[in-house]
């Protein structure tokens, strides 16, 4: 697995197939490989040089055991020293829920890097106190319980992402967990970046709503799965690729017609 290297951290990624470049970052609790396994990649490849990644304190990648080494600035640092040591200018980056976070970060502090981006299910506006407040208000808790407990339980009912959180160091999962809790929303900086943008989530997810008013009010590109909620969403693969694929297949040919980024 190859390893690229920023500032003392490592991130692992794969490669995989031919065409312009195309970064895959995955969510809380996965690895990039997580991708292929729900049939993204093997769609994807057959237009594009796919990179998944391994996200940073989880897979082959480092994990630092501080919130600050997970700003937005450092998440933004891991995807470009990968584009770095592959010896790319720039690529597309479709990230989901905390990679979406991810791709809203190299947008924001590196958007010279992306020629388009994807966001799936992660509220730009309220960030992650959103769904933390829909999930304790679900279960009828406090507004101060502390959700990390209960988001890790519900991670374990799957045996793929119960994997990737047994081989993570677990002052390393609590560290990047409270730095995306506590972000503040990106909106306004990600509205004043040029990088076209889609963005897409399930209805039932409650990211929904806030991601489909920043699209409203940005006049950005965004697209619905219907009766999906946040883990259905990701699991709905070809649903997803019907809108994702067309979206950077079209923009790849309207930037070799005309030299710019279209939306």
């Amino acid at each position: 697995m190859p390893i690229a290297q920023r500032n003392g951290v490592k991130i692992a990624y794969e490669v995989i197939g031919n065409g312009p470049p195309l970064v895959l970052h995955p969510g809380m609790f996965q690895t990039g490989a997580q991708w292929t396994k729900a049939g993204y990649t093997s769609v994807l490849a057959t237009t594009h040089t796919v990179i998944t990644v391994d996200p940073l304190g989880l897979g082959a990648s480092s994990a630092p055991v501080t919130p600050a080494d997970y700003s937005l600035a450092r998440r933004a640092e891991s995807v470009t020293a990968v584009l770095d040591d592959l010896g790319l200018d720039e690529a597309a980056f479709w990230g989901y829920s905390l990679g979406a976070l991810t791709g809203y970060a190299v947008a924001v502090h590196a958007p010279e890097r992306l020629t388009r981006l994807i966001a799936g299910a992660f509220d730009p506006i309220d960030g992650f106190r959103s769904a933390v407040e829909a999930m304790l208000n679900g279960l009828g808790l406090p507004a101060d319980t502390d959700p990390w407990p209960l988001m890790q339980q519900g991670a374990r009912t799957n045996p793929a992402y119960a994997a990737v959180i047994d081989a993570a160091d677990p002052a390393a999962l609590r560290a990047n967990y409270e730095a995306f809790r506590h972000e503040p929303g990106v909106h306004e900086a990600l509205e004043r970046s040029t990088v076209p943008l889609l963005m897409y989530a399930g209805t039932a997810d409650p990211w929904y709503d806030p991601m489909r008013a920043f699209a409203g009010r940005t006049g950005t590109a965004f697209a619905s799965i219907p009766d999906a909620d946040h883990v259905q969403a990701w699991r709905n693969t070809a649903e997803v690729l019907t809108h994702a694929h067309p979206y950077l297949t079209r923009g790849q040919l309207w930037s070799e017609l005309t030299g710019k980024n279209g939306r």
